[in-house]
C-alpha cells in the first residue's frame, strides 16, 4: 500500500505544479488581498527555486561527499541500487541520467575493490508491465567485462526499503562478508544509508551521479532564472519526504 500511495501522489512534490497553482490562483481570484499574497509567495518561490546559487548550496549540503577508497582495501561485494535504466514502449532498455552509478561500480569491480556486484532493482512501474531492471542490466555488465558468475541479482524490490530488505536476505543466504560498498546517487545516499542501517546491513557509502558540485559561478547564474532546476528540486524534495515517511513507518 505504501508503495502505491507514494507513486500516485508523487507528482504533488514537484515545484512546477506549486508555481503553476500559485499563478493560477493569483490570476483568477477576485479577492485583492489573496491575490497579493499568492503573487508574492509564488514569485518568491520562483526566484528561489530557479536560482542556481541557491540550488548549488542546498544540493551540496545534502549530497553525500565523494568517497575515498583506500589503496589495497577489498570487499566481498558492492550493492548497486536500481534507477539508472529506463525502458521504451517495446521494453528496450536504455541508460538514463543516473548511469554514473553503473560506471562507478564498474570501476570498483575492475580495480579489484569488490569481488561481486549485487544489482538490486525490480520494476517500479504500476501502470504498465516492465522488465526488472536487475535482469536487464546483466548483459550491460557482461559486455563491460564483468564475469557473469560475479553478478548477483535481486530483481524483486520496487523501492529503497525493499532494496534493503531483500538485499539483506540475499547477503545472509550467500554468507557474503560485510561491510559492502553501497553505490547509488549522491542525492539518494542519505535516505539509502538510513534504510540499510535500519536493516542492520554494514555498508560503506560510495556516492555517484552528483547533480551539482562546487564550481565558480558566472554573474548570470546569480541573477537569471533557470527553470530546468525545478525537476531536480522535485527529486530532492522526494528524498526529504521519503526519509520522513520511512521514519514514521519504522523503515528508516
Amino acid at each position: 500500500m505504501f508503495f502505491y500511495i507514494s507513486k500516485i501522489l508523487s507528482f504533488l512534490i514537484y515545484p512546477g505544479y506549486w508555481l503553476l497553482t500559485g499563478f493560477l490562483v493569483a490570476y483568477f481570484t477576485k479577492n485583492r488581498k489573496r491575490k497579493k499574497i499568492f503573487t508574492i509567495i509564488t514569485f518568491s518561490l520562483t526566484f528561489l527555486l530557479t536560482n542556481f546559487y541557491v540550488y548549488q548550496k542546498v544540493f551540496n549540503w545534502w549530497q553525500t561527499p565523494p568517497a575515498n577508497v583506500l589503496v589495497g582495501k577489498h570487499y566481498d561485494a558492492g550493492i548497486l541500487l536500481g534507477g539508472m535504466y529506463s525502458f521504451d514502449k517495446n521494453n528496450r532498455g536504455y541508460f538514463n541520467g543516473c548511469s554514473d552509478r553503473f560506471i562507478e561500480i564498474n570501476k570498483l569491480y575492475h580495480t579489484g575493490v569488490i569481488s561481486k556486484i549485487i544489482i538490486s532493482g525490480g520494476s517500479a512501474s504500476i501502470l504498465i508491465k516492465q522488465p526488472a531492471e536487475a535482469d536487464s542490466l546483466i548483459n550491460e555488465f557482461v559486455q563491460s567485462g564483468v564475469k557473469k558468475e560475479d553478478i548477483i541479482l535481486e530483481a524483486h524490490s520496487r523501492n529503497t526499503y525493499e532494496n534493503a530488505l531483500y538485499t539483506k536476505k540475499l547477503c545472509d543466504s550467500l554468507k557474503l562478508k560485510p561491510p559492502y560498498m553501497l553505490v547509488t546517487s549522491a542525492f539518494h545516499m542519505p535516505r539509502a544509508m538510513k534504510v540499510f542501517k535500519k536493516q542492520n546491513i554494514d555498508i560503506i557509502p560510495f556516492p555517484a551521479n552528483y547533480l551539482t558540485f562546487e564550481v565558480h559561478l558566472t554573474p548570470d547564474q546569480y541573477i537569471l532564472p533557470n527553470f530546468g532546476l525545478l525537476n531536480d528540486w522535485g527529486t530532492l524534495i522526494k528524498e526529504w519526504i521519503g526519509i520522513i515517511a520511512y521514519s514514521f513507518t519504522g523503515k528508516a
